[in-house]
């Protein structure tokens, strides 16, 4: 009788939900992971607000005031001509922010799609699609890039579209792992039983267990996005100046003036840096979070 009366109280006792509990599990297991997703999400809102942000005019041009150091009216500095570099750093991680996301959600979804139509399928499918895979990742990412946007010519969109085709091809053998463990499942078998399409069998059965890794691919593409975007606009061939991507002021006056101005290369660097190595830790975190097989012991 008391089990009895104890069991509306159970049931009505407050629950966190699970977006709340995995934020919890994240702050206390995985306390680096956390310092990463801070650092991410203040990298966003920097690209987001940095018309708010950004003191001056990304290419608002002062001569009196060039190569002036950190100090309380320029937090970072200026350049050789005499531009504010806190406002260009804003102004970059805005399109940082744009080339990474839009990057890494194409590849992410050329990686799905590859990567469940021929886990799923296998055969000869499997077998044709993964060795064009294997023949694409044995060239050099870098000299591809090189090559194809030498080919389109420097731009936002053409930096887009050739890292979201470069890296969504790469990370498809990743997905086709996940659905080649998945596809043998009890769940799967009864659906093909019953007469379920394959449409429906991949949407319903298969796309929902795989999720966890997607969603740590996907993070894992935004930091290596924002590197590799980076070595391209220090090479000369990612967004074209006066905007101001990080690669390219690292690659203009902080080469130029690295002795005289030393500010001018080292906070772009640190930027990059700083960014990418917090998404890295971030994904490590959620992929320990996600996947029961790598959680380990608390």
């Amino acid at each position: 009788m008391s089990a009895v009366l104890q069991q509306p109280a159970e049931v009505l006792a407050p629950t966190r939900g699970r977006v709340a509990n995995f934020f919890i599990r994240l702050f206390r297991e995985k306390p680096l992971g956390a310092a990463g997703l801070v650092i991410f999400v203040l990298f966003l809102l920097c690209g987001a607000f940095a018309d708010l942000l950004a003191p001056y005019g990304m290419n608002q041009i002062s001569m009196s005031n060039r190569l002036k150091p950190p100090s309380a009216r320029f937090w970072l500095g200026t350049d050789h001509l005499g531009r504010d570099m806190l406002s260009r750093m804003l102004y970059g991680a805005q399109l940082s922010v744009i080339i990474a996301f839009a990057a890494a959600t194409l590849a992410t979804v050329i990686s799905v799609v590859v990567g469940i139509v021929t886990g799923y399928l296998g055969g000869r499918v499997d077998m044709t699609t993964q060795r064009l895979v294997d023949a694409w990742m044995s060239f050099p990412e870098l000299i591809i890039l090189i090559v194809v946007v030498s080919v389109l010519g420097p731009g936002m969109v053409q930096v887009i579209f050739v890292l979201g085709l470069t890296f969504g091809i790469g990370g498809s053998r990743i997905v086709r792992g996940a659905v080649v463990s998945v596809r043998e499942n009890m769940y799967v078998h009864a659906a093909q039983s019953m007469g379920a399409g394959t449409p429906r069998i991949l949407l319903q059965h298969i796309l929902p267990n795989i999720l966890p890794p997607v969603i740590v691919l996907f993070t894992t593409r935004v930091g290596a996005v924002i590197l590799v975007e980076s070595g391209l606009s220090f090479l000369g061939f990612g967004v074209p100046p006066p905007a101001p991507t990080w690669g390219g002021m690292l690659s203009g006056s902080g080469r130029t003036y690295m002795y005289l101005a030393p500010w001018l290369a080292l906070m772009p660097g640190l930027a990059i840096t700083i960014v990418v190595y917090a998404i890295n830790i971030l994904g490590d975190a959620l992929r320990d979070l996600l996947d029961p097989r790598m959680r380990g012991s608390r």
